[in-house]
């Protein structure tokens, strides 16, 4: 707004608006054109659109084994993943002052329960998440983060979402046994099949098909805290159906839907802290545990340079140039998120999408942050209804993100042809052999492989390049340990 002059066309600007009190005054809210009630509300409305990970991360997590053949808890789960998405989402508020969620990342969990964990403990899988954090805070702080985000062609950046929508959409078809895998005794080539015999029977199958309609239904329509809704009410169905049919708790899976005796426990905070940081270079051996590494960091800190970049711009607190404020600070406490996920046993933290809702709803400071943080936190004390939560009400979430995901197929250039096998590869092998690194690997080495033959290797970069090899040595690991005779 301006003012003009009485004896004057020149026009001066409006004096900006004076903080109210101390709060405003360190979150800029009447700076920023936000109000405390609007940061409230836009706070709460975050929370609830991203809730629904306290129930998603336990029952990912909660379906892997480790190389032992060990599981976690889902009520040790639970509590990890509400403290630290609380924690580091009051810390986004208080160090980023961003209207910024965090909580454990959907692109990152399959990769430390299918990828990383079969081939170590849980303890040292979640070292390793620590390193990853480290990585990324050590490269926020250095610039080495731009570079090698830099370094891959954005085809392919994009070609891994929409992998791993592929993988998230899969891993939650399997888990409500929509899709099921042909026993090893059925003579034939289909490795899998719809339901359990080839046919949906039974009602948890039913409910699941139930609540991903509900679901695909409320979010077409734009309702706030969709996912939420559709879960609790499968949930409620559920358990409604169980106590009325005594349905056979194999139908369910892990989790039968049986009211607890008590709807509020004390926190189990059992995972705090169980890490071990370098043994899985031992178990794993250390080109593994080196590709496990490099996927987390892919994996983790391109989302959230997306995520970061869009809600803020919607937030308006990006310049002209579209750099966001605060930048090296949002970065660093995204960093500091994957070493909290670690130490936790949530797996790594980063910034989530579902933070536009807020944003929507007007938030634009770190203070809505703070709310959505301590939401989040209060829910440590729920920990027995999330265990009362069958797969069959949260898996269809895992299918409508995936679904969501698919959408960045739009991006990708397909009448290159420089990308398109590279991205095919990288898109189809994500899902089919369960493997985030194996996608990422057979993209980067198809599209150093066609530059290379089409004499444009000076296009790749050493980077991309010994990527690529890293990648190489990791695919043909049992070779190279059969030519220098390593067992």
């Amino acid at each position: 707004m301006t003012q003009l002059r009485p004896d004057s066309t020149e026009t001066d600007p409006a004096p900006e608006p004076r903080p109210s009190s101390p709060i405003d005054r360190y979150f800029r809210i009447t700076q920023r054109g936000s109000s405390l009630s609007r940061e409230l509300r836009g706070g709460i409305t975050t929370f609830v659109a991203m809730s629904y990970i306290v129930l998603l991360n336990p029952l990912i997590l909660g379906s892997s084994e480790d190389v032992t053949g060990a599981s976690l808890s889902n009520t040790e789960l639970t509590t990890a993943t509400a403290l630290c998405a609380g924690v580091m989402t009051v810390l986004m508020g208080v160090v980023g002052n961003a209207p910024l969620a965090m909580a454990a990342g959907l692109g990152v969990i399959p990769v430390v329960a299918f990828t990383v964990a079969p081939e170590m403990t849980w303890a040292q899988a979640m070292g390793l998440v620590v390193l990853e954090g480290v990585c990324i805070v050590l490269m926020a702080i250095s610039g080495v983060r731009e570079r090698i985000i830099n370094s891959i062609p954005p085809a392919l950046k994009t070609a891994l979402t929409v992998g791993i929508g592929l993988y998230i959409a899969l891993v939650g078809l399997v888990s409500a046994g929509f899709v099921t895998r042909q026993p090893d005794a059925a003579n034939t080539d289909v490795p899998v099949q719809l339901g359990p015999s080839g046919h949906l029977v039974g009602w948890p199958l039913g409910l699941f098909c139930l609540t991903l309609l509900l679901m695909i239904v409320l979010v077409a329509r734009k309702v706030p805290g969709a996912i939420l809704i559709s879960i609790v009410t499968g949930t409620l169905l559920s358990i409604l159906v169980n106590a009325v049919f005594d349905v056979p708790a194999e139908q369910w899976g892990r989790t039968s839907p049986d009211l607890p005796s008590s709807l509020v426990a004390t926190p189990d905070f059992g995972l705090f802290g169980n890490i071990d940081l370098f043994g899985g270079f031992v178990n794993a051996g250390v080109i593994a545990a080196v590709v496990f590494l490099f996927t987390l960091v892919l994996s983790g800190f391109f989302d959230a340079m997306g995520t970061i970049t869009s809600v803020s711009s919607e937030a308006g607190l990006t310049n002209s140039e579209g750099k966001v404020q605060g930048m090296g600070r949002i970065l660093l406490v995204d960093g500091v998120g994957a070493v909290g996920g670690g130490v936790t046993g949530s797996s790594p933290n980063t910034v989530f999408l579902e933070s536009a809702a807020g944003v929507a709803e007007g938030a634009r400071t770190g203070l809505a942050s703070v709310v959505t943080g301590v939401l989040f936190a209060a829910t440590m004390l729920f920990t027995p209804l999330a265990a009362v939560v069958p797969a069959q009400a949260a898996a269809p979430a895992l299918v409508l993100v995936g679904g969501m995901m698919m959408a960045q197929v739009r991006n990708i250039p397909w009448h290159d042809e420089d990308f398109v096998i590279p991205v095919f590869l990288t898109v189809a092998i994500i899902p089919f052999t369960y493997s985030i690194t194996n996608g990422v690997g057979a993209g980067l080495i198809s599209y150093c492989a066609i530059k290379i033959c089409k004499g444009r290797a000076r296009e790749i970069g050493w980077l991309l390049s010994g990527l690529a090899l890293i990648f190489a040595v990791y695919f043909g690991i049992e070779g190279v340990k059969a030519v220098f005779g390593v067992s």
